[in-house]
């Protein structure tokens, strides 16, 4: 089930886990998701190593912190089952310049309790400093052996060359981009980013891969559901009524295809996502509960024909 994730050694599952929902409600970003129990994050995170994932992104923007250190405090709790497992983390570029990020690295170790920090990317293209001059600093950390990899996050395809192009002149080279990616959200796919990564040779990290869960059908199933997210995740990820009329007929066929897999309409979005491009992209979906960490186990345990991807494709 692993694959090989971009030009790294590493070897990935097809899904990890994201953890934007760990931050614990705090700060801005973290106030999308409703707080969760320590302990529920555990159940969350045993059941996703016990079911394959074998790694999982998080952020120094996600609470401030937060969801880095409540990962790490669970991780611990779940040695030995977690002795094999990966970290992705990011730093935040917005309003600071490439400086920060040796001075900052530090932090990122200790909330991680030390772990190793497989994957560390740059969270957005918008600094005080040129995508080279941030990728001079993160290759100073490679070859202090503080971080493993470097990757990208919403990188246009020309940021990624330059990315590419910057960490060669050290040896290296860029590992991954992180982006915005789904049945309903296929920009990358005309825009060059995905064709620049196959060419590359670098992973894509697809975030949002249910769309805010949109892709699960259950809000099309019982629109009154919508009364129970966030403001802030309703508005920002565009529940409203309008949208679920007009992704009826995904659904409707996502559903069709759940029933035949014995499977969910997410695990069946998922699956697209992870083998409509062969091995280049993964995804990162959340959860909230442990039944999600279930699902996204599940999704991992069959294959799309590519008739059938080639006819999701064509819906959206």
């Amino acid at each position: 089930m692993l694959r090989k994730f971009g030009t790294t050694d590493l070897q990935l599952s097809p899904l990890g886990l994201g953890t934007w929902q760990f931050s614990g409600g705090q700060g801005m970003i973290g106030k999308y998701w409703a707080p969760l129990l320590e302990e529920q994050v555990q159940d969350i995170i045993r059941i996703a190593l016990e079911g394959g994932v074998n790694w999982f992104d998080t952020a120094e923007i996600y609470g401030g912190g937060e969801s880095e250190r409540v990962l790490a405090a669970a991780l611990r709790k779940l040695e030995p089952l977690s002795q094999a497992a990966h970290i992705a983390t990011k730093w935040w570029p917005i309003m600071r310049t490439a400086a920060s990020i040796p001075k900052t690295i530090g932090e990122r170790q200790r909330v991680l309790e030390g772990r190793t920090i497989d994957l560390y990317q740059v969270h957005q293209p918008f600094s005080f400093s040129s995508v080279s001059s941030e990728m001079k600093q993160m290759a100073k950390l490679a070859e202090q052996r503080q971080i493993r990899y470097i990757g990208v996050s919403n990188f246009s395809a020309k940021q990624m060359r330059t990315a590419d192009r910057t960490l060669r002149e050290h040896g290296l080279r860029l590992a991954s981009n992180q982006v915005k990616y789904n049945l309903l959200d296929r920009q990358i796919e005309h825009n060059g980013v995905l064709e620049t990564a196959k060419e590359l040779g670098v992973a894509i990290i697809a975030y949002s891969p249910l769309k805010q869960g949109l892709l699960s059908g259950k809000f099309h199933a019982d629109p009154a559901l919508l009364k129970g997210l966030t403001s802030f995740r309703r508005n920002y990820g565009g529940f409203k009524p309008s949208s679920l009329e007009r992704t009826r007929p995904l659904i409707a066929r996502l559903e069709q295809l759940a029933e035949r897999y014995q499977a969910s309409p997410t695990q069946i979005a998922l699956n697209w996502l992870i083998h409509a491009h062969g091995d280049t992209v993964f995804a990162i979906p959340g959860a909230s509960k442990p039944h999600h960490a279930q699902e996204l186990v599940n999704a991992m345990r069959f294959r799309l024909t590519e008739e059938e991807i080639a006819e999701l494709q064509s819906l959206t």
